[in-house]
């Protein structure tokens, strides 16, 4: 903060007004209403709509479909709160939670539709393809995920005694208690992100450097998608490294994953190997795609 203010007050400034702006109307609502549901009893609701269906695809139990769900539409790190909760709470086992958390902490379709391709890529014809590879990834890989925490079962059950835990009546402490919780999660994601910014700031800061220029875009997942598209006009180079980038999520995402998963037990690391597995994945299908069919770069 000494030696460089300006890069400090100017990445601080970035972080939080990508976190006020951007993250903090997208995420609260959906922790919010996650926390009441599982309060209040809306979770066995959506296990008995969702429950059978997911159940069979993925192998989870009822409560574990929440995951799923929260996972695939909410972006990150909502899939992985959503894990935690459940283990806390006694819904679901430790190894399903670890299973849940190596596929379904993923970006949200909304930031993928809007940011990636039509703001970043400006590509309306990569949209399907890259939903497709986006969200066909970590269902492949969950095949192969689930046989390190399975330990010879068809699929994961709830743990003895979780149909007995009793949904609260809905009153303002309840309420109240949700709101605090959603509110103390979504400040220390905002934590993270001003830190990363100001990080990407001051390491911008240090000139061309191809060691650094080469590792910044996988700080953080909005300023390294731009990153790669500013510096790569070869769409065969650049699709397939935003495509990498956008499933792993930068180290920022992981980050806030590690600290949704304080108190379970569930180490960060394995979670790390599995999301680079996934996005070295997106990365080769990408151009694959993009070498078949002969994408026009631009």
């Amino acid at each position: 903060m000494l030696f460089s203010p300006r890069e400090v007050f100017s990445g601080a400034e970035d972080g939080l007004l990508l976190w006020f702006n951007t993250v903090f109307p997208t995420l609260f609502p959906f922790m919010l209403v996650s926390g009441l549901m599982m309060a209040g009893g809306g979770l066995d609701v959506i296990s008995g709509i969702f429950g059978k269906a997911l159940g069979r695809i993925f192998a989870v139990s009822g409560s574990g479909a929440f995951a799923v769900l929260t996972g695939f539409l909410c972006g990150y790190p909502m899939g992985a709160k959503a894990a935690a909760d459940l283990l806390l709470s006694g819904r679901i086992t430790k190894n399903e939670g670890q299973y849940l958390l190596s596929f379904c902490n993923n970006t949200s379709p909304a930031f993928i539709i809007n940011f990636v391709v039509w703001k970043t890529l400006g590509r309306e014809n990569l949209l399907a393809p890259s939903l497709i590879i986006l969200f066909g990834v970590p269902v492949f890989l969950s095949f192969f995920f689930r046989r390190l925490y399975l330990k010879g079962q068809r699929s994961f059950r709830a743990p003895e005694g979780s149909r007995d835990i009793p949904g609260r009546a809905f009153d303002f402490s309840v309420f109240d208690t949700c709101m605090m919780d959603s509110f103390g999660a979504i400040v220390k994601l905002g934590g993270y992100i001003i830190a990363f910014s100001i990080l990407l700031s001051l390491c911008r800061g240090l000139g061309n450097l191809p060691a650094v220029d080469l590792l910044l875009p996988s700080l953080e997942i909005t300023n390294g998608v731009v990153m790669l598209r500013e510096s790569i006009r070869d769409l065969r180079i650049c699709y397939p490294l935003i495509m990498g980038l956008t499933s792993f999520g930068g180290f920022c995402s992981v980050a806030q994953t590690d600290c949704m998963l304080r108190g379970t037990g569930i180490h960060i690391l394995p979670y790390l190997a599995q999301k680079l597995t996934a996005a070295a994945a997106a990365s080769f299908l990408a151009y694959f795609y993009i070498t078949l069919f002969q994408i026009v770069p631009s």
